[in-house]
């Protein structure tokens, strides 16, 4: 069997013998009315769309609640476009990974369309046009990672890409930011429609982001004299082009073995992997855990689909802030960069059976119950202990879930800011005792005794990268594992940078605390284990 528009159809009830559910609509007839007259364009045609966004917009369309689906395009990596969506039809296998070990099968049928946001392609270009020029048009929404609106290089110059972009025109936009505000600019020509602009992205202030960048891109334009100050106007004005803020959350892993395998047990071919030209692993199914949240602040200035009834929180714009500040500083981000780096130390390639792991467990259970809780910034629309719980007793040990540590300590430089710093601030703020933090100071002394590229069997191994990693490690020269003497002192200078961590460590205990630690974990093999298990039996119950 092969998964395609006409199979839907044909092979109706062997997909159905196989417990795949299939889209409860007219596929073709939803395919037709999008491309006629289109509500939602997705930007960012990866597996967290394809597993998540796209199934929300498939509930709606199974319970008759929309008549249209999401037109999906890429900006980045346009081999997904023609090897992923165009063979299949732009169907998707979703293939959920349960924590009871079974799995669910699902072909998501919500994407009418897709495309390439390449402006060299006339032909993809047109019909962007026509997309962005009609006024039934409600939504744009994006996951194409943070970087995706990075305008600026490292050293505070504009990426070349950028510059070009702002010095040729909207008519020759080539990065993602610059392609939405020409096509922004198309709208705007057409009528000055409304809009809702979307990020959900995984990162903090996400539609401040977005929004920061089109606006940067429109007023280079202006100066440049490509477009006039009334288009400026039309995208600050809220009652027609409005950034709305979000929180995302669900985990969907690269495609794995265990699942390719199982799909051509039962005869489902077509699904084995691909890696694009531009080095992007994916197959025409995902496989993803069962938990999800999207949260979105509802500023909708031309409507929008009715997605509370698919599952979304549809809010005002602080609480999707702290929702988002729940999870990154306490529920979840902090507890995965915790147990990454000691899992890469400890031998773990799966966080998984990092779950299987008493001290790595107690490690996170302290971060998040005891450490974390007390100064947890509480949503409202979710419990935050019960956002723990689900972490810790479900989504985390799922064995189905084939997530690695090693993936997770990726830019860990970038993220202790907020996963620990913010606890950090909020201690110093309350007036709390630093001194009883464990986990935190453990965490920290773990990822600055992970960058030394040793394991705790003294074997080299890769760190994850991490646009700071040269810099550290030439800050952590000289310090030898096996030999804690040769720790003379080089912690502090990183220590004190507020920049990575949120505050200047040396001006609290948890330096101290941190350099200790961090010593311990130089005294040979099975150093690491020691002083993980060690600091926190000392603590247990407190």
């Amino acid at each position: 069997m092969q998964m395609n528009a006409t199979s839907l159809v044909r092979q109706k009830a062997e997909w159905e013998e196989l417990g795949v559910r299939l889209p409860a609509f007219d596929h073709a007839a939803m395919a037709a009315a999008t491309k006629a007259h289109p509500v939602w364009v997705h930007f960012g045609a990866g597996n967290i769309f394809r597993g998540f966004i796209a199934a929300l917009q498939q509930r709606l369309l199974n319970e008759g609640l929309a008549d249209r689906g999401i037109i999906a395009a890429d900006t980045f990596d346009y081999d997904i476009i023609d090897k992923i969506y165009a063979p299949y039809d732009n169907l998707t296998m979703m293939v959920t990974l349960n924590p009871d070990g079974t799995t669910s099968r699902e072909i998501i049928g919500s994407v009418a369309e897709a495309l390439k946001a390449d402006s060299t392609d006339p032909a993809m270009m047109a019909r962007f046009k026509e997309i962005f020029t009609d006024p039934g048009l409600q939504m744009i929404s994006f996951t194409i990672t943070e970087k995706g609106y990075a305008l600026y290089r490292p050293d505070g110059s504009l990426m070349p890409v950028v510059q070009a972009d702002m010095d040729e025109g909207p008519e020759h936009a080539r990065h993602a930011m610059s392609m939405v505000a020409a096509l922004l600019y198309e709208r705007f020509q057409a009528g000055q429609y409304p809009l809702a602009v979307v990020s959900m992205d995984n990162c903090s202030h996400n539609g401040e982001k977005l929004q920061a960048s089109v606006m940067t891109v429109a007023e280079a334009w202006q100066k440049n004299g490509f477009v006039g100050e009334d288009f400026l106007a039309y995208l600050r004005d809220e009652r027609k082009i409005a950034f709305p803020w979000s929180m995302i959350d669900k985990i969907t892993p690269r495609p794995h073995q265990m699942v390719e395998e199982s799909l051509a047990k039962d005869g489902i071919e077509g699904m084995a992997p691909i890696v694009t030209s531009k080095n992007t692993y994916i197959a025409a199914f995902v496989n993803a855990e069962r938990p999800q949240y999207l949260v979105v602040e509802d500023k909708f200035p031309n409507g929008r689909p009715p997605l509370e009834k698919a599952g979304v929180y549809l809010t005002d714009r602080d609480t999707v802030n702290k929702t988002e500040r729940m999870k990154v500083t306490t529920c979840l981000n902090p507890l995965h960069t915790a147990m990454s780096v000691y899992g890469c130390m400890l031998g773990y390639t799966l966080i998984c059976d990092e779950m299987k792991d008493a001290d790595i467990v107690a490690l996170i259970k302290r971060l998040g119950y005891v450490e974390g809780l007390p100064v947890v910034t509480d949503p409202g629309i979710l419990d935050p202990k019960d956002f723990i719980d689900e972490v810790v007793g479900q989504r985390l040990p799922n064995p189905f879930m084939p997530d690695a540590p090693q993936r997770i300590a990726t830019d860990t430089s970038q993220k202790v800011g907020i996963r620990f710093g913010e606890t950090i601030k909020s201690y110093i703020a309350e007036g709390r005792d630093l001194n009883t933090l464990v986990s935190i100071p453990l965490a920290l002394a773990g990822w600055l005794r992970y960058l030394l590229a040793v394991d705790d069997e003294g074997k080299a191994f890769e760190v994850s990268a991490d646009p700071l990693k040269d810099d550290l490690q030439a800050k952590l020269a000289g310090i030898e594992v096996g030999k804690p003497g040769t720790y003379q002192g080089q912690l502090k200078s990183i220590l004190s940078n507020a920049s990575i961590f949120g505050v200047d460590l040396t001006a609290t205990p948890l330096a101290a605390k941190i350099e200790a630690y961090f010593v311990a974990e130089l005294a040979g093999p099975g150093a690491v284990r020691k002083t993980l298990h060690e600091a926190l039996s000392s603590r247990a119950g407190s």
